[in-house]
């Protein structure tokens, strides 16, 4: 689908810039704890290099992380995983503790000393803007000494605003660091994906979504009840006074508000035709009024390119517009002056970055202590440059012999899905042989990319942290912007190669698996058995990923990746009721307190996750440890496959993330990701033994079939 760039998550009580894969942006791990999705950048750990800085275990981690006093029969999860767990409490700092934490914290010291040899002998250009850009966040005596100073420009640029055409005129130029009234990007169109479009999408709210104002389970209540108070309180560090900071918050909820309720709910975001809405710039002005939307475009940049832009949500625009003019200025420029102090706080003074902290990272995500600042320092370097930093890492970490394991482990789950299409006694052979040439067009990016970006423009220097951050946002927001009128550059990769994430682009039709995606901590790759691989990299990334080519969204991009219909109305038919199954199945799960998961939400990732399994074990059936059937560690092949596609899910998450996530995560939480699809898998029931009566047994005829 279409990339959605400039957009922003509260996240570790900040908004970290995220650069949107696509709208339905299918990766297989979402959000570890205190980190956004840009912010993920879990960079190669020692498994592929041969640094004199590795060290490997011998211990196995299939066997070490076990809970031997859980009956796998009853909760795999918990079998798994549940060893490690009980000896790993989550850190203070973090909101979920696991095995992508793991990754990243054998990591952050070597880049902790990459950027300390920058700043003591820079050798070229990059090295200087690293160097640079490590200095000013690490200045805390400066940014505690600027204060609010680093954004006065655009608060008195605020103070001035008039007229609302002044409101829409410093809106479009926030928005390249600030999530002002909607969000705006730069994508592949979605019905034709050889063209870049300007998409426009709802937006503009200081919570994560819309069901924060609405909900009224407890934990959604207390957060927004505190939430008039932090803005508040946030507001009074750009000098108003703590009275009139209380009536401007009181205000400003209420235009959330309003913003919300014409905001579409987590599932109906997954719609990709019904979120695209293709017009004139004049029919959205006629839509939505009060702004010029064409000057809007003028000021961020991209009206020479967009006489036609598409439009997510219509309803969300009108809405906009008529309380634009319903709601007093006065509000309007206090809603901005919050959106940026809230968006600066992680580059502003110890005292502001805490105050956010304290709400979105303590309250929201059940955080106790904010992340150490050379760390957060870091994630921030990895958003703005990341790829820069890349290109340094895969030289020692992904070698050739690693990266041609991979490669040759794509085809043969994309073998493996061949066959099911093939053997598909619900699919017409129309349908089946679209799907399968759909299949063979798939292009696999595997490591990193074969062309680098080019950041000699971006204006990192002696300046304030803000400013940098700024300046590296700023040149995503042109970066995008250049490719309007140009071909499509397929080449392109969105993550870092470091990258402990992987994702299908259905624009693209392609899969695009990082070299950190493959990472087991503690471990060289070579030491790593095939089962192992075949589970935690064959089935929960790449098989995941390849099936996301044919989920519920998926399924309606073609082999050239246009959002056009190739499946006949029976066979349309005859999956959506299967896929109603797993919708059944997730929506009678509980997370926390009386939390179910959202089935429809969550089911294009429910349904990778099975496919994953599925196809890895397809392939895993074909390899020589499977054949000779040896035991290591006491565990047969199989089990070990089982094994190593849980420890990609090695994690424990608090009850305030955990809740946070069921209303805004298209993901199912980790321990559902491996107790929900090992349920409908019928190779897993023989491995294990499972009867009628144990605590994963699912009658056959309520298992998923799908793939």
């Amino acid at each position: 689908m279409s990339t959605i760039l400039h957009e922003w998550a509260k996240v570790n009580g900040q908004k970290l810039y995220l650069q949107f894969q696509t709208i339905f942006l299918l990766m297989k791990r979402y959000v570890f704890a205190g980190m956004g999705i840009s912010a993920l950048a879990f960079f190669m750990a020692c498994n592929q290099g041969n640094s004199s800085a590795d060290k490997t275990t011998s211990e196995d981690p299939l066997a070490a992380h076990r809970d031997t006093t859980v009956n796998p029969r009853q909760d795999f999860f918990d079998y798994a995983n549940g060893g490690w767990i009980k000896s790993n409490p989550i850190p203070p700092q973090y909101s979920q503790w696991g095995i992508g934490n793991l990754v990243k914290e054998e990591l952050y010291n070597r880049l902790r000393t990459i950027n300390e040899k920058a700043v003591a002998n820079p050798q070229d250009a990059i090295s200087k803007k690293i160097a640079a850009f490590w200095q000013s966040g690490m200045d805390s005596v400066k940014l505690n000494a600027d204060g609010i100073k680093p954004i006065e420009g655009q608060l008195k640029a605020i103070d001035a605003i008039s007229n609302l055409q002044q409101l829409a005129q410093v809106s479009a130029q926030l928005s390249s660091f600030a999530d002002v009234l909607c969000g705006i990007g730069i994508s592949q169109d979605a019905k034709n994906s050889e063209v870049m479009a300007v998409t426009f999408w709802q937006g503009g709210l200081g919570l994560p979504n819309r069901d924060y104002y609405f909900n009224t389970d407890e934990r959604t209540t207390k957060v927004r009840a505190a939430y008039p108070g932090h803005i508040s309180h946030m507001l009074q560090f750009t000098g108003m006074p703590a009275a009139t900071a209380d009536a401007a918050a009181t205000d400003i909820v209420k235009l959330e508000t309003i913003l919300a309720k014409n905001s579409r709910k987590l599932e109906a975001l997954r719609d990709p035709n019904a979120n695209y809405n293709k017009m004139a710039v004049t029919k959205l002005t006629q839509m939505a009024p009060n702004i010029d939307w064409a000057l809007y475009l003028q000021h961020q940049g991209i009206a020479k390119f967009a006489d036609t832009v598409i439009v997510g949500q219509p309803e969300f625009y009108t809405a906009l517009s008529n309380a634009l003019k319903s709601e007093k200025l006065e509000t309007w420029k206090n809603y901005l002056k919050w959106q940026v102090i809230s968006s600066a706080a992680p580059y502003l003074s110890d005292t502001i970055s805490a105050s956010s902290f304290a709400f979105y990272g303590k309250l929201m995500r059940g955080q106790e202590k904010q992340q150490l600042r050379w760390k957060r320092v870091l994630d921030n370097e990895e958003s703005a440059m990341g790829e820069a930093l890349g290109q340094l890492f895969v030289k020692e970490y992904f070698n050739a012999t690693a990266k041609k394991r991979y490669e040759n482990l794509v085809e043969d789950i994309r073998a493996a899905l061949k066959v099911r299409i093939q053997n598909l006694a619900w699919m017409s052979d129309s349908t089946k042989q679209k799907a399968l040439y759909k299949l063979s067009k798939i292009t696999k990016k595997v490591g990193y990319p074969d062309k680098w970006k080019d950041f000699s423009a971006m204006d990192i220097k002696n300046q304030s942290y803000f400013d940098n951050s700024l300046q590296a946002q700023i040149w995503w927001h042109n970066h995008e912007i250049s490719k309007l009128g140009k071909p499509v550059d397929r080449t392109e990769w969105d993550m870092t190669p470091q990258t402990y994430n992987a994702y299908y682009n259905p624009s693209n039709n392609e899969i695009v698996l990082p070299a950190g995606i493959f990472t087991v901590p503690g471990k060289r790759d070579e030491e790593l058995d095939d089962a192992l691989v075949y589970g935690y990299a064959g089935a929960s990334t790449i098989g995941h990923e390849i099936t996301h080519g044919f989920d519920d969204e998926g399924r309606q991009f073609d082999a050239e990746g246009n959002l056009k219909s190739w499946w006949t109305k029976e066979d349309e038919e005859k999956f959506n009721k299967r896929a109603a199954v797993m919708v059944q199945q997730f929506d009678g799960y509980v997370v926390v307190d009386s939390l179910h998961i959202n089935g429809k939400a969550t089911l294009g990732e429910n349904i990778a996750d099975l496919g994953g399994i599925l196809l890895g074990w397809d392939a895993f059936q074909k390899t020589e440890q499977f054949k000779k059937n040896e035991k290591i560690s006491g565990l047969t092949p199989s089990e070990r496959y089982f094994l190593g596609y849980s420890l990609g899910w090695l994690s424990h998450t608090k009850k305030e993330e955990l809740a946070r996530r069921v209303l805004t995560d298209v993901h199912s939480p980790a321990k559902f990701r491996v107790n929900g699809p090992f349920s409908d898998v019928d190779a897993f029931y023989d491995v294990y033994g499972l009867k009628p009566g144990d605590g994963m047994y699912r009658p056959d005829s309520l298992r998923v079939r799908i793939w």
